[in-house]
């Protein structure tokens, strides 16, 4: 069984569509569960690419690219996946071995797609420097590209030449190549973290992360877990601080109490 042209053609648009979902509208297609099924009503057997999807799914559960992070696009992986159960007539375990290296390869691309951006990231700089608005709008539409042919061309490699090109993408490519690409990949994710961490309340619930750090790297308590113990946390916060009404204006807005820091949040 061969691909169709139509069918290559939706596939690598599919691909492309769910990196530029997971940036703006965020439907769903940068689930792999949805991913998986598209895919397989496209080959024509939806249940294998569900079945595909939602294993997948359980294993970004709690993972996301919050703060820049760049993680295995299990994504791509559930299409390219589905693709060669379907033509192998293999089943979803053989998708989901596919899936893997796939989704790890994913990730150097990614990273080289935000590179790339950082182009288009400093000519809109200049332009709202120069205050030519049009210039800033086309730049931002321009640098959608990267993200997209990061997961289309790809994508479409695969299909085109098969499973052999996954394997030997990561086989071939030098190790100073991929090196420098997992050390990009590990400042991305601190530098956006302390990004956020910039504009949180952090000072003020400095014991709080201290406690979500030790049960994460000390204890290595599951994302879940730690997840978990944030919302209990926060539970007996709220109770503590927040017995009695909050007082009203004569509006009957609510009124501020506390004073406002540089970041301007308000503090007790």
């Amino acid at each position: 069984m061969d691909l169709a042209v139509w069918q290559i053609i939706l596939l690598v648009i599919l691909a492309a569509c769910t990196i530029l979902d997971a940036l703006t509208l965020v439907i769903g297609l940068n689930f792999p569960v949805i991913t998986g099924t598209l895919a397989g009503i496209i080959m024509g057997d939806m249940v294998l690419g569900l079945a595909i999807g939602a294993t997948l799914q359980l294993m970004v559960l709690g993972v996301g690219t919050y703060g820049g992070a760049s993680i295995p696009d299990f994504t791509t992986g559930a299409i390219v996946g589905t693709v060669f159960a379907v033509l192998s007539g293999q089943d979803a375990e053989f998708a989901i071995g596919l899936a893997i290296p796939v989704g790890l390869l994913m990730v150097q691309l990614d990273i080289l797609a935000r590179f790339t951006n950082t182009f288009f990231l400093h000519r809109i700089d200049s332009n709202i420097a120069s205050g030519n608005i049009s210039a800033v709008k086309r730049n931002i539409w321009y640098g959608a590209l990267p993200w997209a042919l990061s997961r289309a061309v790809p994508v479409f490699i695969m299909l085109t030449f098969g499973q052999s090109v996954v394997d030997f993408i990561l086989n071939e490519i030098p190790e100073w190549l991929m090196g420098g690409l997992r050390v990009a990949g590990g400042i991305l994710p601190v530098v956006g973290i302390a990004i956020l961490l910039r504009y949180l309340p952090t000072n003020k619930f400095v014991a709080y992360l201290i406690i979500g750090f030790v049960a994460a790297a000390y204890l290595k308590v599951p994302m879940l877990g730690v997840a978990l113990i944030g919302v209990a946390l926060a539970i007996i916060y709220f109770k503590q601080n927040f017995k009695n009404p909050v007082a009203a204006g004569a509006n009957g807005a609510a009124l501020l109490v506390g004073e406002e820091n540089e970041d301007g949040e308000y503090e007790d």
